[in-house]
Order: C-alpha cells, then sequence, then structure tokens
C-alpha cells in the first residue's frame, strides 16, 4: 500500500498516513508529529484494543462472556494489516477485519512476552478514517462487533515536543507539566473525566485535541522530546481495582463510533500566561 497524502483546501496543511498509521502532520509547514526514528517511540500512532493496559498482571488472559482469551498489552488490533478502502484529496478510511478465535501472531513473543500467539473470541471489524479541514484532523474509529462484545478503545498518537520541558498540557482543571508525566512512568499520567486537552508551547503551534466517546486521557513518554497523548475509554491502572476489571470494559452496542479532533492553533495569549 504506498502511503496516503492529504492536503487541507487551503494547501497550509498536509497529512501522510502510511499502512493506516499518521507519520506526518505538517501546518504551515510545521511537523506536529513525534517521527519514527527519533528518540522516544518507535511508532507515530496506533490503536489500543480490544483492551488497554497490563495483561501481564493476569498472564495475558482476559475474560470474557465467550470464555477467555490471550491479549498482549493494548490489545492483538495492532497486530493486524489494514486495507485501504477509499480515499480522497483530504479524506481515507482504513479497516482491519478480525474472526473470531483466529490465532495472530504476538510480536512481542518472545523478547517481552511469553504468548506467540494472541485470539478473541468475537468476531469484528474496525474502521479507522481520516478527514483534513483547513482548521483540523479529524480521526474516526468504527467498531462492528456482536451486541455485548466487551471491548476497550484507546487511541495513541504521539506529538513532537521541542526537547526543553517547556510545554505544558492543559485542561479545565489541570495543568500537567513534562516532567510531571515522565514522573508517572509506564503506566501513564490518567487525565480522567475530560474530552478535551490542549498541548500549549512557547513556540509554533499549540493543539487542541476534542473527543467524543473517550471521556478519558493517559499521557505517556519517557523523553522530553515527544509526547503521546492518548484518548481512552477507560484508565486501566486504577488503584484498588484489580487487572482487566470488567467495569473498565464498553460493551458494544452492534456498531459503536468514536472520534477525536486535533487542532493547531496559534494563542499569544495562552503560551504568555502558561509559559
Amino acid at each position: 500500500m504506498e502511503p496516503q497524502i492529504l492536503i487541507s483546501p487551503d494547501k497550509n496543511s498536509i497529512v501522510k498516513i502510511d499502512q493506516g498509521e499518521l507519520v506526518s502532520f505538517l501546518k504551515n509547514k510545521e511537523e506536529l508529529i513525534h517521527q519514527k526514528g527519533q528518540l522516544g517511540w518507535r511508532n507515530s500512532d496506533t490503536e489500543m484494543f480490544p483492551v488497554i493496559g497490563p495483561t501481564e498482571a493476569t498472564d495475558f488472559m482476559v475474560s470474557t462472556p465467550k470464555g477467555n482469551a490471550f491479549q498482549d498489552q493494548h490489545g492483538l488490533l495492532r497486530e493486524l494489516s489494514y486495507t485501504l478502502m477509499e480515499s480522497g484529496k483530504n479524506f481515507a478510511a482504513f479497516q482491519k477485519d478480525y474472526v473470531a478465535n483466529t490465532l495472530v501472531i504476538n510480536s512481542k513473543f518472545p523478547e517481552k512476552s511469553t504468548k506467540g500467539n494472541l485470539s478473541w473470541p468475537y468476531d469484528f471489524s474496525f474502521i479507522k478514517g481520516y478527514e483534513l479541514s483547513n482548521d483540523s484532523l479529524k480521526i474516526t474509529f468504527e467498531i462492528e462487533a456482536e451486541k455485548g462484545m466487551p471491548f476497550m478503545l484507546g487511541y495513541h498518537p504521539a506529538f513532537k515536543l521541542s526537547g526543553d520541558y517547556s510545554e505544558i498540557c492543559k485542561t479545565k482543571a489541570h495543568e500537567i507539566s513534562i516532567q510531571k508525566i515522565m514522573d508517572g512512568g509506564s503506566t501513564a499520567y490518567p487525565v480522567l473525566k475530560t474530552q478535551e486537552i490542549k498541548l500549549i508551547k512557547n513556540k509554533g503551534f499549540n493543539i487542541s485535541i476534542k473527543t467524543t466517546g473517550f471521556d478519558n486521557f493517559m499521557l505517556w513518554t519517557e523523553v522530553p522530546n515527544m509526547l503521546c497523548i492518548e484518548p481512552i475509554t477507560a484508565y486501566p491502572y486504577t488503584e484498588g481495582e484489580p487487572p482487566l476489571s470488567e467495569k473498565l470494559f464498553y460493551l458494544s452496542n452492534g456498531k459503536d463510533s468514536f472520534e477525536v479532533v486535533i487542532t493547531p492553533f496559534k494563542d499569544t495569549f495562552i503560551n504568555s500566561v502558561y509559559l
């Protein structure tokens, strides 16, 4: 599959998608996305489905109404390949399909996992759509599955930072520094019960991320030059709750939709006040 290049109507924004993965978002020639090969993470974005979080805590086993399934951290969806469904000048849509109980090779085995194969006891279809406007990039997720199928969903994009620890993540209730996120470690920093978060910088474009259907975020990085800002349906590391508790799972309606809107913006007042 050739990379897809999306161009906004005003020609000021360019998005590159490789095998369904968002690998570049240029706004007025400024790169907003963490680049593969740079320090921090080997990817630019991915999805977490049908589970989020520490499956090693349950010996990689997830309990469902249809029996147990083996899942590695953040699920098996990332082990599947996208097929291009449609594309145009400023949009593209990709799809992954899974047949219940099909064994999927686990790329983390044997270095980081004891399970060579993963599986899930339900069929599902997962569609990822992109639409680039003059102002923003909208990313949609549509999941078709049997009604009642339990699942967790997370989107895991990585954004480029300056490397000098100057950025701040801001919601109506919180301001979180890069150092504080790094101190949170591998479990990621939770920002719960909110549908919008802003990445505020001292130069270049700030970024607003608004969501529909997620209601929570996780923030993760181990380096100051990139930050993963991850919309999630549930935070999996809740103290006092058992790993992969059934309370964390959303139940399928047969067809469910989720949305993330990434909007670059400049606001000198915000920058001067918070930095």
